[in-house]
């Protein structure tokens, strides 16, 4: 694990006033955005923090601001054998501070996810990640 291993970060759902740092974050995934793509990703991100079917965690950086956020939506589909309950989940856009890289906020921002997506019963969870990330998501998420 990384170097934070020894200590144990909450994680917490976002709310209003975390807004600028959540478009900050999700900026660094999106790479060089121009002023009117980072007004369309704070709405987008302010509609998602009431959304009843996503859920917007963080991870508190020590001194300010945060180190970590993620994304986990919830969709309905019609229930079939592999798909009990017809609610699939989806991580997106998992994104840790350069600065705070290397402390296993990921992992803290997935399991929270995870554990929302269990007490709403949903039968799967899909992410997408880039291949460089995988061997980190496989320890979180168990493949069957």
């Amino acid at each position: 694990m990384g170097q934070g291993s020894a200590r144990s970060w909450a994680v917490r759902q976002a709310v209003e006033w975390d807004l600028v740092e959540l478009v900050r974050l999700q900026a660094l995934r999106s790479g060089d955005l121009d002023g009117d793509e980072l007004d369309a990703l704070a709405v987008a991100l302010w509609e998602q923090l009431a959304a009843d079917d996503v859920r917007v965690l963080v991870v508190d950086a020590e001194e300010e601001g945060l180190a970590a956020c993620g994304i986990g939506a919830i969709d309905r589909r019609p229930p079939r054998p592999d798909l009990p309950g017809g609610r699939t989940g989806h991580v997106t856009g998992v994104v840790t501070d350069p600065g705070h890289r290397r402390h296993d906020h990921s992992l803290t921002v997935i399991g929270g996810l995870l554990a929302w997506f269990r007490d709403r019963d949903v039968s799967r969870v899909e992410l997408r990640a880039p291949v460089r990330s995988a061997p980190l998501h496989r320890a979180v998420i168990p493949s069957r």
